[in-house]
């Protein structure tokens, strides 16, 4: 009985932390409110680099042409595709004046990396003002780009957008993927509000040209494949250079992947870059993430055995209120309210997804971006 007593107040302090983590960090980003602040339309570069996209650029890149948006160039970046992406985009190119192509050419020393191919589009770019998405992401509107480059100020050089993925019927792993994604995006909008900038995903940003080459680059992490936005954006953003754009005609939209192996391996990608952050980064995050599993791992064991199940219920329904509050909120802003009370059990499957990533990336890693 003296071990289980140990277990439950081991669980008190989890319980604890968890609801802190909600309250003081999460809870920012959940009740604050959408700026939207149309200005002058400055000069942007929108950069979009793709390998093997042909058939996800002939379907989406309409939706970027079509921006209503009055001063804005396309750099199409093929990054050594094998397929007719080359093709497809000289197409564009031929029907459109404001596309440029960057034609990437296999190199040894960068076999693979992405970095390389976007630091090329970025040199070609006529704009210092630079957007990034995916070919396989669309704009929910017509004004992304309004209110993306609205954000910029003469202090704020970066603007933190959301990628959402498509909703697709009857499929639990598409809202696996979509809870992760809004988890994601609850802890970088927080963060960077509360001064702790730390992510971005390349569905969906913005910075600076002069900021990029201010600051070399990709280049303290070009071997690593994976990371041209997080990493980028961990080792430049500020509490003061950084914006939020999370209106809801700010969204890109792509779709999800398919299959769980195919799911894992992409996550396995953006994991392994993580172990390179700031550590107060890791830190925080790593908090996090073992107080979740302790969470569960405690939680679970307290209520099969002989301890009292009041005690233990009043704490893990505490918890789930004060989650079922935050990712409430923030489902509601970021439009994915079908996941709010689906969340225990899309959190369990989650953190079990991301224990055996973690498993996985210290027995080998990832190489490719793609």
């Amino acid at each position: 009985m003296a071990f289980i007593t140990i277990l439950f107040y081991a669980f008190i302090v989890v319980v604890i932390i968890q609801v802190v983590y909600y309250a003081c960090f999460l809870f920012s980003f959940a009740i604050k409110r959408s700026e939207t602040r149309l200005k002058k339309q400055i000069p942007i570069s929108v950069i979009i680099c793709a390998k093997n996209e042909a058939q996800n650029l002939e379907k989406n890149l309409p939706s970027v042409l079509n921006q209503d948006y009055s001063n804005f160039e396309i750099v199409l970046v093929n990054d050594s595709s094998s397929d007719n992406t080359l093709e497809i985009m000289e197409n564009f190119a031929s029907k459109n004046s404001n596309i440029k192509i960057v034609d990437v050419k296999s190199n040894e020393a960068f076999w693979g990396n992405k970095k390389y191919a976007l630091t090329l589009g970025i040199k070609a770019s006529s704009n210092d003002f630079l957007v990034f998405t995916d070919a396989d992401c669309v704009p929910t509107s017509n004004l992304w780009l309004s209110h993306i480059s609205s954000h910029f100020s003469n202090k704020e050089s970066i603007v933190l957008g959301y990628g959402a993925y498509a909703k697709k019927k009857y499929s639990f792993l598409n809202k696996i993927i979509r809870f992760e994604t809004v988890m994601t995006a609850m802890q970088y909008f927080s963060y960077a509000k509360l001064g702790l900038p730390y992510m971005g995903v390349g569905r969906n940003m913005a910075y600076r040209k002069e900021l990029f080459f201010n600051n070399r680059g990709f280049n303290n992490h070009i071997n690593i494949k994976s990371g041209d936005d997080d990493l980028f954006i961990n080792e430049v953003a500020t509490s003061s250079n950084t914006a939020l754009c999370f209106s809801k005609e700010s969204f890109t939209v792509s779709e999800a992947k398919p299959s769980f192996k195919t799911w894992i391996t992409q996550k396995r990608r953006h994991i392994s870059t993580a172990r390179l952050y700031k550590v107060k980064h890791q830190f925080l995050l790593g908090v996090f993430y073992i107080s979740q599993l302790m969470f569960w791992l405690l939680g679970i064991t307290l209520l099969l055995t002989a301890f009292p199940w009041q005690w233990t219920a009043s704490l893990i329904g505490l918890r789930f209120i004060i989650q079922w509050l935050c990712i409430g909120f923030t489902a509601k802003k970021l439009e994915e309210t079908d996941l709010i009370f689906l969340a225990p059990i899309l959190e369990v499957f989650l953190i079990t997804s991301q224990l055996s990533i973690f498993i996985a990336n210290k027995i080998s890693k990832p190489k490719h971006w793609k």
